[in-house]
């Protein structure tokens, strides 16, 4: 403090990256890639029978991997919101944990449709 002898002395924490947002948007963009290889897949094999079962089988995948990123970046949101206090450590990685749920959506969508298309195809 000015004019006395006294001092105060306040610690910075430096924030940090969430590695739940980080990792919402990896397993978000793997749900578009494998979402990718279902229409691949689909439409490629439609001709020869076999496309709707190995569509089939990459839809579950994007499925699985859209579900993890939409509620890992759910909880990462909400890791994020909670952190900061005073002493604590701040997070950061909010739009990250938003693509990561924007991505799994969209992969999920685009699985689904693709599959769609697919069986329609092979009809």
């Amino acid at each position: 403090m000015p004019g006395t002898d006294f001092g105060l002395v306040q610690l910075q924490i430096a924030p940090a990256a969430s590695g739940l947002a980080t990792g919402a948007l990896l397993a978000g963009i793997g749900s578009i890639l494998a979402s990718v290889l279902v229409l691949c897949f689909g439409v490629a094999g439609a001709e020869g029978g076999w496309g709707g079962w190995v569509a089939g089988a990459f839809t579950l995948l994007a499925v699985l991997f859209g579900g993890g990123a939409v509620a890992v970046g759910v909880v990462a949101r909400r890791q994020i919101a909670g952190s900061g206090g005073a002493g604590r450590l701040r997070l950061t990685g909010r739009g990250v944990a938003v693509a990561g749920i924007s991505c799994g959506v969209v992969g999920v969508g685009i699985a689904l449709s693709a599959l769609a298309l697919g069986l329609v195809l092979q009809l």
